[in-house]
């Protein structure tokens, strides 16, 4: 589905953009429900940002990617954490693409998105390559989505990648197997967390 968000595209920057998970919903400008075999899905569009709720069982899932003061983290490169019985992964990069090149891009984007069942994406009254897309779809052992924040001003294509699946049985005690470390510290049941997507 493609809309034109009703509102005037601000000056952001891909660097702007932060990550968090758990935020409640915020007011968003367009919004799509899923339902993907047991899966319930809403892609939000929140202007040159995005929010995605997930909810399978009893596991809930929230991501934004948004530009958010206090609570969150810089846009990492990758993040995974466990969320109930689930297995969140998080992939982000930056591409710097020339004036005709981003033009090519945004156009090839929003007609995939566009004509998906599962795609959503806005674009901003008098900036056609200023767009933010998201695509969701249903895979063997869970639920994936992609985005793409694009800045034409910089000529940034801000893309992010999302899995989260059904987490595998733990193992019993006596199976010998070790939880994964942090270099250099302690067994942890947080976030890992990688890098800044813009660094």
């Amino acid at each position: 589905m493609l809309t034109t968000l009703q509102t005037a595209y601000t000056d952001t920057r891909a660097a702007d953009l932060a990550w968090a998970l758990g935020r409640e919903p915020l007011p968003a400008l367009a919004v799509l429900d899923l339902e993907l075999s047991g899966a319930t899905l809403q892609l939000r569009l929140l202007g040159a940002s995005h929010q995605v709720l997930l909810e399978e069982g009893d596991t809930r899932c929230s991501e934004t990617v948004a530009c958010m003061p206090g609570g969150s983290t810089p846009l990492p490169l990758g993040a995974a954490e466990r969320i109930g019985g689930m297995e969140y992964e998080f992939a982000a990069r930056v591409e710097t693409l020339s004036r005709g090149a981003f033009a090519g891009r945004a156009q090839e984007l929003l007609a995939l998105v566009a004509d998906h069942p599962h795609g959503l994406a806005g674009t901003f009254p008098g900036s056609p390559h200023a767009f933010t897309a998201m695509l969701a779809q249903r895979y063997d052992g869970g639920v994936r989505w992609r985005t793409w924040h694009a800045y034409p001003q910089e000529g940034q294509l801000v893309v992010t990648r999302t899995s989260v699946r059904r987490a595998p049985r733990a193992r019993r005690p006596d199976d010998g197997a070790a939880r994964p470390r942090r270099e250099g510290g302690a067994a942890s049941d947080g976030p890992l967390v990688r890098g800044a997507a813009g660094g």
